[in-house]
């Protein structure tokens, strides 16, 4: 397979993230580039976790919906035997934000995990401008309004918004609504990797999922999980993830009800959530500042 690297700082991102049937998607062939992949070694990969990728993950798009700047990538079937070689034989897929979630846990290798991160990033942008800023939408008039919110037949880009964005300062968001599984595993992800030595995750019903974003952590980052006794784990799961990303232990524990993640003995986080269904229902994560609750954790650990 041709290793094919993007450059973030080169290319937007943003500027792949296409409207489709009132959806923000991207199309299989600039999600191949971006993580690495050839386009048919792409759709393997998906095809061998399909029942990952159900519709509202994953569509195939039709000839009307595929945007120009794709055009002269593919043809029909009727035309592919004068072209054959020249272009793609079939229409494109398009991801939608949980489907490019997923993604990020079936994709292996360096470039892979490197690229999740800037394209989390674009959607996290994307997703907290409509919804936490929709005010600004009273700036742009009526006729670029409406070409932001029903863009379902053009090819165009939220550019003026992005603009925005760039311009201005972000807020960090803290609650998550239903279906936004990407902003919470972008965050999750990024708080993972704020850990240098120790991660202490409590969480009752950790699995493999679970371990899909701890495999996020820097490395040489130590983690401890202390979950239900009834938590789909395996001994299997264990040692199938410290064979790549050591070392990972997990104890059984009934005595915590809540979820919390703990980074080098100091810093703490409440999350109202299993971490596994992040953004599946509305859940907050909170940072816990005052220094004697996490040393109380810690102190409770100690007896468990």
């Amino acid at each position: 397979m041709d290793i094919i690297t993007i450059n973030p700082e080169t290319e937007d991102i943003r500027s792949l993230i296409h409207m489709i049937r009132g959806k923000q998607v991207m199309i299989d062939s600039d999600l191949a580039r971006l993580y690495g992949y050839e386009i048919k070694a792409f759709n393997q990969q998906v095809k061998r976790n399909i029942r990952r990728f159900p519709d509202d993950f994953m569509f195939r798009l039709d000839e009307n919906e595929v945007p120009d700047s794709l055009r002269s990538q593919f043809v029909t079937l009727n035309d592919s035997e004068n072209k054959r070689g020249r272009h793609r034989k079939y229409l494109p897929y398009a991801f939608t934000e949980q489907g490019i979630y997923m993604l990020a846990t079936v994709l292996k290798g360096e470039v892979a995990e490197n690229q999740s991160i800037f394209i989390m990033r674009a959607f996290r942008e994307m997703r907290h401008f409509v919804a936490n800023n929709a005010l600004l939408f009273e700036k742009v008039s009526n006729i670029e309004l409406k070409q932001l919110e029903y863009q379902k037949s053009t090819d165009e880009r939220f550019d003026k918004v992005f603009q925005y964005i760039e311009d201005h300062a972000e807020s960090e968001q803290k609650i998550f609504f239903d279906g936004q599984i990407y902003d919470a595993f972008s965050l999750i992800t990024s708080i993972m990797k704020k850990a240098q030595k120790e991660i202490i995750l409590i969480d009752g019903y950790v699995d493999v999922d679970t371990l899909n974003i701890l495999a996020k952590k820097n490395t040489g980052v130590n983690v401890k999980a202390y979950t239900f006794a009834s938590a789909p784990i395996t001994n299997k799961d264990i040692a199938n993830f410290n064979a790549q990303y050591p070392t990972l232990t997990v104890k059984k524990a009934q005595v915590f009800h809540d979820r919390f993640i703990i980074l080098d003995g100091k810093t703490a986080y409440h999350i109202g959530a299993s971490i596994k269904d992040a953004g599946k229902k509305c859940f907050g994560i909170s940072l816990i500042d005052d220094s004697g609750v996490v040393a109380d954790l810690l102190n409770r650990l100690k007896t468990v």
